[in-house]
Parts: structure tokens; C-alpha cells; sequence
């Protein structure tokens, strides 16, 4: 079984080193794909000199920053094209904590088509969030449940495994969302089509190095997308 971590990146090269080489010791079968977004730091340089020891890792660099959503459909679709078995979602500040990797990988096996990191399935699991924020997501995945209909309770959450057979029935190229808004919409889209999903408990530590991609823009889509998303179902539209 061969495993994909798409990690996207702008500006990273204070955390991309160390967060590939702390991922790929996890286990044999994963591989790296960073998705970057023309980072003016550097970063892509220094994963392209990281490929020349290491096989499992690959690069795609795009001309400009496009954004979360975006670079994710191009790594799942580079994903789906190299016969990847499961594919991650993963961010490369280390607020996804890589030695989880082999708990999401055991429950897929076990014939889940979603595993999903849940920072809210037994309490809060947030370290070093600011109390506004802390609170702006956690209501936020409440209403984000509520409209959708998804009994999912980390839906915004961005550390994720999906098996690439159940992924493939998406449309990928309608896939236009960003941010909190792309979460919720891959996620939903799947459980409309009978998704088996699971969550398990990871601890979120906000980053300690580089700099949030958080705006209140990102905010305000996945505020409008959500019900979009609930009369597409309701229409049976997806």
C-alpha cells in the first residue's frame, strides 16, 4: 500500500526540513509530495535538494500563491495519477504532529474511506491558540455540522487521510473553496456519497515558526459555502 503526504507550502523553509524528515520515518510506504506556492523564502530549494537523497519525496512549484484548496486538488490529483493508496492532508508548521501518521493509517486499513484529526472529539485539543480564535473555530464547526448535516465534529480541521478509490469519485475540477471552506466541502462532498468517516483525537499546536495564512476572508467564505453546500444536496446536485 502506497501512501501520498501533500504538504502545501509558502514560506516554510524555517519548518520544511525537519517537518519531511520527521514524516517520512513514520513508515516505509509514505511518500511527499509539497505543493509550493513560489515562496519568496526559499523553501522549494530546499526540498529540491532534499530529493536528490530521497526518492519518496517530489515537488510541484506553481507560479504564484493560489491559495490551500487549490494546491490540495493538485496534489490529490497527482496522487490519483501515481496510484496512491491514501493520501494525507497535512500542514508543514508542525501543528499536525507527524507521529500520528501511523494511527491514522492503522484505521484506514480498517476500511474507512476519511480518517480525520479531531481537535474536538474529546474536548479542546488546541495548544497556543488565543482564546478568540480558540473559540471562533470551535462554534464554527458547530454551524458548519448543523447546516451541513455532516455528524462530523472537527469539519474544518486540516490533517486528514482519505483512500484514493473513495476520493476518485469526486469532480475534482469543481472543487473551487480555500481555506476552512475546502475542509468542510471534501469532507461533506464524501459523506454525501456514503463516506465511511472516523475520528480520532490529535493534539493541535499552533505553530511556532513562520507566520499564520489566516484572514478573515477565508473566514467569511466557509461562513456562505456551508449552505451552498447544504441546497447542492438538498437539489442532489453533488
Amino acid at each position: 500500500m502506497k501512501t501520498l503526504i501533500i504538504i502545501p507550502t509558502y514560506n516554510e523553509k524555517e519548518n520544511i526540513k525537519n517537518v519531511i524528515e520527521a514524516t517520512l520515518k513514520q513508515d516505509k510506504s509514505l511518500h511527499i509530495l509539497i505543493v509550493d506556492d513560489n515562496s519568496p523564502d526559499g523553501t522549494a530549494d530546499i526540498v529540491k535538494k532534499m530529493m536528490k537523497k530521497d526518492k519518496r519525496i517530489d515537488i510541484i512549484e506553481r507560479a504564484k500563491k493560489m491559495g490551500l484548496g487549490t494546491a490540495y486538488v493538485k496534489g490529490f490529483k497527482y496522487a490519483l495519477e501515481h496510484d496512491f493508496d491514501f493520501i494525507f492532508e497535512m500542514d508543514a508548521d508542525f501543528s499536525h504532529d507527524p507521529s500520528n501518521i501511523p494511527r491514522f493509517l492503522d484505521k484506514i486499513k480498517e476500511g474507512y474511506d476519511i480518517v480525520i484529526g479531531s481537535r474536538y472529539i474529546e474536548g479542546v485539543s488546541v495548544i497556543n491558540w488565543p482564546m478568540s480564535r480558540l473559540l471562533l473555530s470551535y462554534f464554527a464547526n458547530i454551524y458548519a455540522r448543523v447546516v451541513t448535516g455532516v455528524p462530523v465534529n472537527d469539519l474544518t480541521g486540516g490533517f486528514k487521510c482519505y483512500r484514493a478509490s473513495k476520493l476518485k469519485e469526486l469532480d475534482l475540477n469543481s472543487i473551487k473553496s480555500d481555506g476552512y471552506s475546502f475542509q468542510i466541502e471534501i469532507t461533506s462532498k464524501l459523506y454525501y456519497r456514503k463516506a465511511k468517516i472516523i475520528e480520532i483525537p490529535i493534539i493541535f499546536t499552533d505553530r511556532v515558526k513562520g507566520k499564520s495564512k489566516m484572514n478573515r476572508g477565508i473566514v467569511w467564505e466557509a461562513f456562505w459555502s456551508v449552505w451552498i453546500l447544504r441546497f447542492q444536496h438538498i437539489l442532489r446536485k453533488i
